[in-house]
């Protein structure tokens, strides 16, 4: 097996890298060099016509915005999208609302940027760019020298001794550059994140919205999950358990001829379908009733309200529907509510009162009981503060000692 020498790794990845770092600072430096155009026209106005000095100046802070679109432009394509993360709003608008581009958060850290690092680096990018230029020159210096004519070779004495020194130095500075250009581009990388990228406030806030969104998507994926496992109980198995139950009672009824023995194992089987059904039938109300998605809350809550042990005055005034996630949680708080009240409030009648305040559904449930609940009382109050968290809902309940205790939850309806 032959012997293969292979480099570490952090050898190997500036020389793979050169190409992309080298044309990442080659790309630089023309809006770097617009920078430094623009401070000697500020700096020579300044000298010799004091008066219009603030001509170039006001240039300089209006162009920062296109000199960032463009240094946006340069990290996004030769460094990757992640390269500098981009705050929310862009430098377009300065050209068309200078005014309002200045007091925006990141406007002077740009113009700090092209004001004052841009003239900076400018030098630094042409040094780079220069001596990769040598290094190629003088690596391949026996190029040129035979390229020339004969008798100029000839004359020139000893020419070979001093070209084999030449194209030595030449492939060293060849050898080291990658390594210096990919420390460059790495310390403008460094400075573009502070200055032309978000500040921490904004990658909080980004952040921020980024969770919140990928919650709600969380929250949607959830509901369309209990409306899938919902769908596939009623038409499934609750439907062959009410076929189960009515062949067993048309088995009671026809077959007359058997013994009591087995007359009694078809009744008992007969009654725990039913029993099953109706189990069943509570369970898939439970998940995702139908009659919300096909009626509506008003019909849905309704349907609460009747089955409760206890009366319950119901009130919905909604002008539009909400957003079906809106409606759910408020169905299910309202129905999880409800079996609280029945079972430790020894309430002897409820009220539920359901309307649309604006871009709120507030949600009101009130009892007659003993009161004292709360969410640390193991009465299930938690878990209803979290299911309206879920959609930046809020919860809040009020029950002194002796009642009456008062739910509200407020829910936003946002599309």
């Amino acid at each position: 097996m032959p012997f293969a020498l292979h480099p570490p790794e952090s050898l190997r990845r500036p020389f793979r890298e050169a190409g992309r770092s080298t044309a990442f600072v080659a790309a630089g430096l023309p809006p770097h060099l617009v920078a430094v155009a623009l401070w000697v026209w500020l700096v020579g106005l300044a000298v010799v016509v004091p008066g219009f000095a603030p001509l170039p100046a006001a240039l300089l802070i209006v162009s920062a915005g296109v000199l960032t679109a463009v240094q946006r432009w340069r990290y996004r394509t030769l460094r990757g999208p992640g390269a500098l993360q981009v705050p929310p709003r862009t430098g377009r608008p300065a050209l068309r609302h200078p005014i309002q581009w200045l007091r925006s958060p990141g406007a002077w850290r740009q113009i700090a940027y092209h004001g004052l690092v841009g003239p900076l680096l400018a030098p630094v990018e042409a040094a780079v760019l220069v001596l990769w230029a040598a290094g190629f020159a003088a690596a391949s210096i026996y190029v040129w020298i035979w390229a020339l004519p004969p008798e100029q070779r000839l004359t020139q004495v000893g020419y070979t001794t001093q070209a084999a020194y030449i194209t030595a130095g030449g492939l060293a500075l060849t050898a080291v550059m990658p390594w210096l250009t990919g420390r460059v581009a790495r310390l403008e990388a460094g400075v573009a994140n502070v200055l032309l990228g978000q500040t921490r406030a904004e990658r909080l806030q980004r952040r921020v919205e980024d969770l919140t969104e990928s919650r709600a998507g969380v929250v949607d994926a959830a509901d369309a999950e209990r409306r899938r496992i919902e769908r596939d109980l009623h038409d499934g198995a609750q439907q062959r358990l009410v076929a189960l139950a009515v062949n067993l009672g048309i088995a009671r009824a026809t077959l007359t001829d058997l013994s009591a023995e087995a007359r009694r194992v078809i009744d008992d089987a007969h009654t725990e379908a039913k029993q099953a059904v109706a189990e069943l039938n509570d369970l898939v109300r439970g998940l995702h009733p139908a009659v919300l998605d096909d009626r509506g809350l008003d019909a849905a809550l309704s349907g609460v309200a009747a089955r409760a042990p206890i009366p319950v005055r119901l009130s919905v005034d909604l002008a539009t529907r909400p957003p079906a996630t809106a409606e759910a949680v408020a169905y299910f708080t309202v129905s999880e509510a409800l079996t609280n009240v029945v079972k430790h409030a020894r309430a002897s009648k409820a009220e539920v009162t359901v309307e649309r305040r604006g871009g709120t559904l507030v949600v009101v449930i009130a009892d007659d009981g003993v009161g004292g609940a709360g969410p640390s009382g193991g009465t299930g109050l938690a878990g209803l503060a979290k299911r309206a968290a879920s959609v930046d809902g809020t919860f809040t309940c009020h029950s002194p000692l002796g009642g009456p205790t008062v739910i509200t939850v407020e829910l936003p309806c946002a599309p």
